[in-house]
């Protein structure tokens, strides 16, 4: 038997040819999305979230031109100076250490700066510090908040408008809310630094999510437009609406992770850029998320909420006993 290109896969899926019961499974996706975030949760809640300086407040130390992989000598000079404190030492690039300390004086700052430098044998003007206070950190999350809170409250009032049922509103929010977890326990969970970059993104996830969900609900509308002349009922249309749409959904999101791949590559081991390596950390794990929301659990959730309406009802119900009237007519 010959192998299906991935041409004629897809079109046997538009078809309806070859279908998946993504729809019809839909308690499954339900379990295994809420047992992958519960098992994040509570790795999470253990482990605890593990904010940035820029949010907890602090003193931060670069020192250029050192081993990045000597970073116990750096733990020991903070250690001499704050016993009580354990530092956050970070590689930056392939020459550049990040100390991370709690907040310290003026004349403590100096003092550690001219002990990094002459622990690494390096020129003390070359170690650079700062301090960052946690008001601005806090800042920065109180405007994401609201953000997010504006962004729901408008993208429910738009899409309700827009497929005109508040009901594609709710499961498309629903959906959107499970990539807002999943994203911020996965962080948790593997205990990746959480930075303002890392609120950027997060704010950025929510766009690519919904458009994905809006892009199946666009079809779930054309297959329903004249749902009463329908020889299949409401939920098989929308499952059929999912699978014209698998192929498209998982072609555009490799096409988004590959750069997003490359970026996060380049951030993370190569230049050893921060800001870009938090942007595409909570970017990747984002767009995964978001392709399995909208195409496993955005269509189960709207058939679960749309299945008790009359209109839908009585055509599940005719589209059921069409077979055994037929048959009895026969």
């Amino acid at each position: 038997m010959s192998t299906l290109n991935l041409a004629e896969f897809g079109n046997d899926l538009h078809s309806g040819k070859r279908s998946f019961g993504i729809v019809t499974r839909r308690r499954t996706w339900y379990a295994i999305a809420i047992g992958v975030l519960l098992i994040l949760g509570i790795v999470a809640g253990v482990r605890g979230f593990n904010w940035g300086i820029d949010f907890t407040g602090g003193s931060e130390f670069q020192v250029p031109g050192v081993s990045v992989s000597d970073t116990d000598t750096a733990r020991t000079v903070v250690r001499d100076h704050v016993p009580d404190n354990e530092p956050t030492v970070t590689a930056l690039g392939s020459d550049t250490l990040r100390i991370q300390t709690q907040q310290l004086d003026s004349d403590a700052t100096k003092a550690l700066a001219a002990d990094l430098a002459s622990a690494y044998s390096v020129d003390p003007s070359a170690v650079s510090t700062s301090f960052i206070g946690p008001n601005w950190g806090q800042g920065v999350t109180d405007k994401a908040i609201r953000g997010v809170l504006v962004f729901l409250a408008l993208v429910g009032v738009v899409m309700a408008l827009y497929f005109r049922n508040w009901k594609a509103s709710a499961a498309a929010l629903l959906a959107l809310l499970s990539d807002l977890i999943f994203t911020v326990v996965a962080y948790g969970a593997i205990g990746f630094e959480i930075t303002p970059a890392t609120i950027i993104g997060f704010l950025t996830v929510l766009g690519y999510s919904l458009y994905d969900t809006v892009v199946v609900f666009d079809k779930v509308r054309e297959n329903t437009a004249h749902l009463p002349r329908e020889n299949r009922t409401f939920e098989q249309l929308v499952n059929l609406a999912a699978n014209q749409t698998l192929v498209r959904s998982i072609n555009t999101s490799v096409v988004a992770l590959l750069p997003v791949g490359a970026i996060l590559v380049i951030g993370a081991f190569l230049l050893g850029a921060g800001t870009l390596k938090d942007i595409s950390l909570v970017l990747f794990i984002g767009i995964i998320s978001g392709t399995f929301s909208s195409i496993f659990l955005a269509p189960g959730l709207l058939v679960d909420l749309r299945s008790r309406e009359r209109g839908i009802r009585e055509h599940s119900a005719r589209v059921a006993s069409a077979p055994a009237q037929e048959g009895v007519a026969a």
